[in-house]
């Protein structure tokens, strides 16, 4: 009895919400898995620990990072790009945990996207004022398969952009459990998060947690 009332618990904060043609917010989408992610994610840390990159320009970033599966998003005085090794260890990225996985291929499913086969997991996390500007996910060599995001922890506000910079964003406010999905026209939109707001979260402390899901080559 009280395992099927948590099942219609969960599933009642579960909806979609459509942002533009391609892209989708599936509310409440990974909350019954969110305490199981951020166990496995602290193992990943453990291999390969978050980092503030440095950009192109020189700027570091406020955003903390780490990553895993077969490539790792890196950035540095040499741009942009996509690496199979961790260049503070020298050694591979940690593979992607199967939890990982399935979350993704599950969410891209729900939203139109069947047989996505991510290759690289970005793992941020955002403490107190860490933002993420306006951007296009476009280091990736085939723009045919989605990203897909998934929050976790302090709520956030997603910026959800047009395909160019100038476009003004809808602000989407995202919590603990929610998926974003973007893929198809909407793949090049432009997209960002707010400075992080100060709180607390049972799983997470005073941070917010974010994987993204790209298929890299």
């Amino acid at each position: 009895m009280t395992l099927h009332l948590f099942a219609d618990e969960e599933s009642s904060q579960q909806w979609r919400e459509e942002l533009s043609p391609g892209a989708v917010v599936l509310r409440g989408f990974a909350l019954s898995e969110g305490a199981a992610l951020v166990a496995t994610l602290r193992t990943i840390a453990m291999r390969a620990p978050f980092r503030h990159m440095v950009t192109p320009g020189g700027f570091c970033m406020s955003v903390a990072m780490t990553n895993c599966g077969r490539y790792g998003w890196v950035s540095d005085g040499g741009g942009y790009r996509y690496d199979a090794l961790d260049p503070e260890s020298g050694k591979p990225w940690p593979a992607m945990p199967d939890q990982f996985l399935k979350v993704a291929q599950a969410a891209a499913t729900d939203a139109g996207f069947v047989d996505f086969e991510p290759d690289a997991c970005l793992i941020n996390r955002y403490g107190p004022g860490a933002r993420l500007s306006l951007h296009q996910d476009k280091n990736e060599r085939d723009f045919s398969a989605p990203i897909v995001s998934v929050s976790l922890g302090l709520p956030a506000v997603f910026l959800s952009g047009g395909p160019r910079r100038n476009d003004t964003p809808a602000r989407v406010p995202l919590t603990h459990g929610d998926v974003v999905v973007w893929g198809g026209p909407a793949r090049l939109r432009y997209h960002g998060v707010l400075p992080l707001k100060a709180g607390y979260h049972p799983l997470t402390g005073g941070h917010r947690i974010n994987l993204t899901f790209r298929k890299a080559a």
